[in-house]
């Protein structure tokens, strides 16, 4: 009986199974991609730390007191400890950046002998290393990625720190990896010629055998100073798994979704499989069959349908991952591990769970009309082919008000370990209120054209039609709801994030020119002297200079943006503040934190907060929390000379430029460029505001492209479900064609009946759609969007591509209708009711 459904109408069967194919092949695709990425990253962040079982890193790019280095190695416990010099340095090949590491080569090599390197032989071959080439000041290990187009002997420049030194490359190292660039050179030459005397990045360290680790790390935690931090294999995996987890997780949600829209499809094809099937289902019955064999039979068919989809959609997601890592990279667009291109891993496990996920699907869209099929009274299904719900009785509400209720209380839920888990179950609690409610909702919305004749046959018709059978009419509205309502709340918040970040950039981008150096490694900037040149530039009336590096508030959480600012910077048209500010007492440090910030760390105006900062003899005090689009992990900022007293560091690395009046900006940023010193030729842009904002744009616009094809999928897949829902329906309606046919109506009067029909559907399910979807996009700006990147925005919906979708949905229903209807009625009228008895 199933194999004859599916010869009788392939198309149905191939429809539903391609839904959930392409959702099973997404949502594996992007797992895929996200996996291998952070494979990728853990490899890269393995290459630099080498094989310490312990690290104790600095919470600042300038390190600690290498002082702690000989305290630390005397505790009990500690085997080795090895001490490393840890910085960005930029190369002389424009825009190329590489991680420095000092080591001390003894040390090291009982320590992370990864990280030792080896010369290499006249073949090419790595050779074991050499005292001479290990202690050489000019000597320098290049990692393979480094290495790619360079040769050994050659000079390589680098530039870390506001110094620039020439070194000799002297081999390579073997345990780096293919892709990560690093530099390893001796741990007295970085520090002398790289400007990091008396200061250490990080020290690694080996226990003794058979330690207790918690033991020896409590001990360790006890010894660092406040510009220190304690570092361990698990955590550094935390670290390297925030860094993007709300970026992916919300990709694997979006992927989804179209799995969902899926659902909806096997529940209207299997829907009307079973309205069309029901007189045969009740002879069944009459002959013996019993009700639970009937709804065996249409559960099995849901599972070949979701069987034969997930099998297609494993090999198709397999597919699409390897054509996203090559071309997208393992971030997909969105910026959080650079340029690399990991390869591909192939796992078992999530392919099953994602071949589950499509099952269920078609399963939980098959068990309705199943258990509709196994609960039809043979006497009544046998004489009656009409609808199965009684017109006369009131679709009841309740169902769909629990629904929404429960989606509404889902929302206030907080995140689950940074995850918006109940916001993401309020939207999908939200979906299916919304769907539940629409026989009612329909019945509401067409009883004013019901109880009044509309003076046309074919309207009237379709609205007498689709009062008479709601179950069919709902089942078609399902597919509609589904998909635009998704669709409507995604472009809703994709439209709010985009415009609040324009307006934003407006805001933050208020100077003439901007001034930045490109790569500019641990500590390097523009020195007093270089800032007095700039700012003596002709043309320029005002110029402020800023310094930017990064700040670990914690070993297990990607560090914060630690910003110094002109004196007064955000009381001067700074960035947009948040809320209520409060002055800071005589005698603390005044600081603005970012919005990301203070979600984070429960930061709020008018707290004092501690900074793992060296030589803060003050507390830190909240002045304010500022609105940030660009650091999604938080940034703090304070004034420039609190930052200089704090760090020593009196170099800043970019300049906001305000022009006299009447001066050529032009004219200005060439001379700007001209003053620029020349160890930094080439990494310095000088660059309109105008430019800056398009190209935040386009970065903007990389990040979500796709989101954007992801949105894209699931509303074909939904308008497809749609098409083949009307086209289904209309087919099956063959004898009530002919019947009409008897009775004298004509074939364009029962064509125009369909297109009315498929009409009305359209905009009530448009209609419907829209509502639901911008009541969801709220879940996704409020909820969602805040608990997973810390930011929030105001609701700005695209009106005009709202109205698009509802003209789009109409025409489209109405479409489908039309074509299906000129196929229906083509067929005789009195063949068409021979089988009516």
């Amino acid at each position: 009986m199933i194999l004859g459904e599916w010869r009788a109408h392939p198309m149905r069967v191939l429809t539903a199974a391609a839904a959930i194919a392409i959702g099973v092949a997404l949502g594996l695709a992007v797992h895929l991609v996200n996996a291998s990425a952070l494979s990728e990253f853990s490899k890269a962040v393995s290459a630099v730390n080498g094989d310490a079982e312990l690290q104790v890193r600095s919470t600042t790019s300038f390190g600690f007191d290498e002082a702690l280095y000989p305290r630390l190695a005397r505790l009990p416990g500690v085997a080795a400890v090895s001490p490393v010099v840890e910085l960005e340095a930029g190369t002389d090949r424009t825009g190329e950046t590489v991680t420095v590491l000092g080591l001390d080569v003894l040390r090291a090599a009982v320590v992370t002998p990864s990280l030792i390197g080896r010369p290499l032989s006249a073949d090419g071959e790595a050779r074991g290393p050499t005292m001479d080439a290990a202690f050489d000041e000019q000597a320098v290990f290049l990692s393979p990625a480094a290495l790619a187009g360079r040769m050994v002997g050659q000079e390589i420049e680098l530039t870390a720190g506001g110094r620039k030194a020439q070194f000799k490359i002297a081999g390579v190292l073997p345990g780096a990896g293919e892709e990560r660039r690093l530099a390893v050179l001796d741990i007295a030459s970085a520090q002398w010629r790289l400007g990091r005397i008396g200061r250490l990045q990080r020290l690694d360290l080996k226990l003794d055998k058979g330690a207790d680790v918690q033991r020896v790390a409590a001990a360790l935690a006890g010894q660092l100073p406040a510009d220190a931090q304690l570092v361990s294999r698990e955590s550094e995996a935390r670290r390297s798994d925030s860094l993007s987890r709300a970026y992916r997780v919300n990709l694997d949600m979006l992927a989804l979704m179209a799995l969902l829209t899926g659902g909806f499809l096997v529940y209207s094809a299997q829907s009307l499989s079973v309205a069309r099937r029901r007189p045969q289902f009740a002879l069944l019955r009459v002959l013996g069959v019993r009700r639970r064999a009937l709804l065996a039979q249409v559960l099995a068919e849901g599972i070949c349908v979701g069987l034969a989809g997930g099998v297609v959609g494993i090999a198709l997601g397999f597919g699409l991952a390897d054509v996203a890592l090559r071309v997208l990279g393992g971030d997909l667009g969105g910026g959080y591990f650079g340029e690399a291109r990991p390869q591909l891993v192939l796992t078992p496990g999530p392919a099953l769970v994602f071949l589950a996920l499509g099952l269920m699907t078609a399963i939980v869209g098959s068990l309705a009309p199943a258990r509709e099929a196994a609960r039809a009274q043979p006497a009544v299904a046998l004489k009656n082919a009409g609808d199965a719900v009684d017109p006369r009785v009131t679709p009841p509400i309740w169902p769909s008000l629990v629904l929404l209720a429960a989606g509404g209380l889902a929302a206030f839920a907080p995140a689950v370990r940074g995850v918006p888990l109940f916001g993401y179950a309020a939207m999908a609690l939200l979906l299916a209120g919304g769907v539940a409610a629409m026989p009612r909702l329909a019945r509401v919305l067409l009883a004013g054209l019901q109880r009044r004749p509309l003076g046309h046959v074919a309207a009237d018709l379709a609205v007498k039609r689709l009062w008479g059978a709601p179950s069919q009419a709902a089942v078609a509205l399902c597919g509609v709801v589904a998909s635009t309502s998704l669709m409507v709340a995604m472009a809703v918040m994709v439209s709010s994030f985009r415009g609040s970040v324009e307006d934003w950039l407006t805001q933050v981008l208020p100077a003439d020119l901007y001034v930045r150096i490109e790569a500019v490694g641990t500590g390097g900037g523009f020195d007093p002297a270089e800032q007095a040149r700039l700012a003596a530039t002709p043309g320029v009336a005002h110029i402020a200079f800023m310094r930017t590096t990064m700040l670990r508030m914690s070993a297990d959480a990607p560090p914060l943006a630690l910003i110094a600012r002109p004196e007064g910077g955000l009381d001067q048209g700074g960035p947009p503040m948040i809320g209520r500010t409060a002055p800071a007492p005589a005698g603390a440090i005044p600081v603005y934190v970012s919005e990301p910030a203070a979600w984070l760390y429960g930061w709020k105006a008018g707290q004092e907060i501690a900074l793992p900062i060296s030589g803060a003899d003050r507390p830190f005090f909240v002045t304010g929390v500022w609105r940030d689009y660009a650091r999604q992990h938080g940034a703090v900022t304070l004034e420039s000379h609190d930052y200089t007293a704090l760090t020593g560091d009196r170099s800043r690395s970019e300049a906001s430029v305000t022009l006299a009046p009447g001066a050529d900006r032009e004219q200005v940023a060439r001379a700007l460029e001209a003053n620029v010193p020349a160890r930094l030729a080439g990494r310095v842009t000088v660059a309109e505001p105008r430019a800056i904002r398009d190209m935040a744009l386009r970065l903007f616009d990389r990040s979500f492209a796709v989101t954007y094809g992801l949105e894209a999928i699931a509303i074909v897949v939904g308008l497809a479900g749609v098409a083949a829902t009307i086209s289904a329906q209309t087919l099956a309606r063959t004898k009530e064609f002919g019947m009409l046919r008897h009775l004298g109506v004509t074939k364009g009067q029962i064509v125009g009946m369909l297109a009315a029909e498929g009409a009305l559907l359209g905009a009530v399910g448009g209609l419907a759609g829209i509502g639901l979807g911008l009541v969801m996009s709220q879940v996704l700006i409020h909820v969602v969007n805040p608990q997973s990147f810390h930011w929030t925005m105001e609701t700005r919906p695209p009106w005009g591509l709202l109205a698009s979708v509802g003209a789009a949905l109409v025409a489209s229903a109405a479409g489908t209708a039309l074509l299906a209807g000129r196929r229906a009625v083509s067929s005789d009228a009195v063949r068409a009711v021979r089988e009516d008895w």
